[in-house]
């Protein structure tokens, strides 16, 4: 007796379940429903629980379902998908009619080339963006260190349905300004189009979140959520880890890109030195725009502490606010805490702000580097240290204590200095920035085997300090 369209699913389920894990079938094979199959046209019509199940299933399960399916349903079947548009609602009834996609499993690449409508989706509600309403572009002051990314922020904040520059991804080290600029953008955003779903999270959160949803076994929803946002602004990028979270935010990005959808990214660190990140994600990344923001120079800190200091109220001496400006070590933050330091300790006490507070707080307050170390400072100690010329580690010799000198002095430039890969590579005889990598990664492992070679490290450093 010939088995029903039923039977023959179940054994095509069977069938899956023993090619992939126990997880993997739970979390993409299990919630889908056979609707019909059309003995006529030889095709099978699949529900899916979300468009982020059917785009999986698509990129990464093609070849299973084809060979499966050829194996139960016979050779040359066809597929059709239907999408839960909302499954709070149950929308499965009233698109019966209408197939989602008609795919041939035997074709991947004629399938890949066609886009899927999605019928009936109901409008979502909208969302806490989690934006800090006071980081406007208002109190951004502009100046030459962060002039084109904030150019560029307010005209994306301006008109966010246009595809340029997306996604748009600004780095730059701690304090100069990355967390205030990406929240103006949203800001602005939500004045003007107040129905945009705007939604700005840390990397971190984002990352806690994907956890719990695979612990819960809700990441369908999870990642179908992601996906109805119209502006997605991620803080902290570099601190994503894990196959899971990097491969789960990928389909997100494609979506929201695909479908014309801003994406707006923070790093303190340039794509191309963000490391353990996936290859596929790094281009992605790349391909809009990639803004640098600098730390902000002294006129730029007096300007940003004038703004403050109108903006409270406050009144502190013109010296004291140079001094501030010169002392504070190009940090936004810094500046800020110092001022409210200032302010403090004015209130509690009963004083004036004057230059004689200004130093005994900036003391308490901010990290002060007399003479910062610089990539030749690291370079003319580790040599002597080594006993090799500076010339002989810049050159392209592979003499081993060449190669150890060489990548001592850049592990130490990546540690103490604020340049990054990129920059220490171009000084170090004009490597690039795989390689400065590679290098501190082989300083890091020996150090943790080789006591010996440790001990020389820190001895290098020791120097360092005895030099300051």
């Amino acid at each position: 007796m010939k088995a029903n369209p039923s039977q023959l699913w179940d054994q095509s389920l069977l069938l899956i379940k023993d090619n992939v894990t126990e997880q993997q079938f739970n979390t993409w094979f299990k919630s889908i429903v056979l609707e019909s199959y059309n003995d006529k046209t030889h095709t099978l019509r699949l529900q899916v629980p979300s468009m982020f199940a059917y785009e999986y299933l698509e990129e990464n399960y093609l070849e299973l379902l084809s060979a499966v399916l050829s194996r139960t349903f016979g050779k040359g079947v066809g597929l059709e998908y239907r999408v839960l548009t909302d499954k709070a609602h149950g929308l499965t009834q009233d698109l019966q009619s209408e197939p989602v996609a008609n795919i041939d499993a035997q074709h991947p690449k004629t399938r890949a080339n066609q886009s899927p409508t999605v019928l009936d989706a109901v409008q979502p509600q909208q969302i806490d963006s989690q934006l800090n309403p006071h980081l406007t572009f208002g109190n951004f002051i502009e100046g030459d260190s962060n002039k084109l990314p904030r150019s560029v922020g307010l005209s994306i904040a301006e008109h966010p349905g246009k595809t340029s520059f997306n996604p748009m991804f600004i780095y730059g080290p701690s304090g100069c300004g990355k967390t205030h600029l990406i929240n103006a953008i949203g800001v602005r955003i939500k004045e003007l189009y107040p129905e945009k779903r705007v939604l700005y999270i840390s990397a971190r959160l984002f990352q806690v979140q994907y956890m719990n949803s695979t612990r819960n076994n809700t990441s369908i929803d999870f990642i179908n959520f992601y996906q109805t946002i119209d502006v997605l602004i991620v803080d902290d990028v570099q601190e994503w880890t894990g196959k899971g979270t990097l491969d789960t935010f990928f389909h997100i990005f494609n979506h929201l890109f695909r479908n014309g959808k801003r994406i707006i990214l923070a790093s303190d660190r340039p794509p191309v030195d963000l490391q353990d990140m996936p290859e596929r994600l790094l281009t992605r990344f790349a391909c809009g725009l990639i803004a640098e923001l600098e730390k902000p120079n002294v006129q730029l800190c007096v300007d940003i502490l004038e703004s403050k200091i109108k903006r409270d109220g406050l009144k502190i001496p013109r010296d004291v606010v140079q001094f501030i400006a010169e002392t504070a070590n190009g940090s936004v933050r810094d500046l800020e805490g110092v001022v409210n330091s200032l302010m403090a300790y004015s209130v509690v006490y009963n004083c004036n702000i004057d230059m004689r507070l200004a130093e005994r707080v900036i003391q308490r307050a901010v990290k002060v580097d007399d003479k910062p170390l610089t990539i030749d400072d690291i370079v003319e100690t580790v040599c002597n240290h080594f006993n090799v010329s500076a010339s002989a580690v810049s050159s392209r010799s592979r003499k081993h204590e060449y190669v150890v000198a060489r990548q001592v002095s850049m592990y130490l430039a990546q540690k103490y200095t604020k340049m990054t890969a990129s920059r220490i590579g171009k000084l170090v005889g004009g490597r690039d920035h795989s390689t400065v990598i590679h290098s501190c990664t082989q300083v890091e492992q020996r150090m943790k085997t080789d006591r010996h070679f440790g001990e020389e490290i820190a001895s290098i450093e020791n120097s360092f300090k005895l030099k300051k």
